[in-house]
């Protein structure tokens, strides 16, 4: 089993005991403002979709929980072909915690795994995500109106790439 360690984290396949910490994760609208869904307003809805990560890990992990001081607090990595995505806990925003899930996440994808590339899609009002994609080296590659419609509220999109000779991680 996959397992990455960086100084305060562990990112780690998921496991059917994490559905309380996540949907406390998935149920936030302040963690879900910038998601490409509405928050869980039933855990049956994250228990579905915690069956459905478990389900892909296997038998490659390319989508983690980032656990700190063993409770869940969030997720990242590959989620769809190239995509990496992200998403932290309230709680934890702001220490510098998904940068540090970056530096593990980004060499495990290119040196373990082979990803010619590294591509992401973020709300350019989401200021934090794009700072920490900056960050870790990802360069923006264009912009679009009118890309996510979630609960009748439309987001715009920023996109960015990285290439294995450009990360910061």
């Amino acid at each position: 089993m996959t397992t990455l360690h960086t100084k305060r984290l562990v990112l780690r396949k998921a496991r059917i005991d994490d559905l309380d910490d996540l949907h406390a994760v998935y149920s936030d609208p302040r963690v879900m403002r910038y998601w490409s869904t509405p928050p869980h307003g039933d855990i049956a809805l994250t228990r579905r979709n915690l069956e459905r990560l478990i389900a892909s890990s296997d038998p490659v992990v390319t989508y983690f929980v980032i656990e700190r001081d063993c409770q869940a607090i969030g997720c990242a990595g590959v989620h769809m072909g190239d995509e990496i995505g992200f998403l932290l806990h309230a709680d934890h925003w702001r220490q510098g915690l998904m940068s540090e899930a970056l530096t593990a996440l980004v060499p495990y994808f290119f040196e373990v795994l082979r990803y010619p590339q590294l591509t992401a899609d973020a709300d350019p009002s989401n200021a934090a995500s794009v700072a920490t994609l900056r960050a870790a080296g990802f360069e923006k590659t264009k912009e679009a109106r009118n890309t996510y419609c979630v609960d009748g509220v439309w987001s715009d999109s920023v996109y960015f790439t990285l290439k294995p000779d450009h990360s910061a991680a």
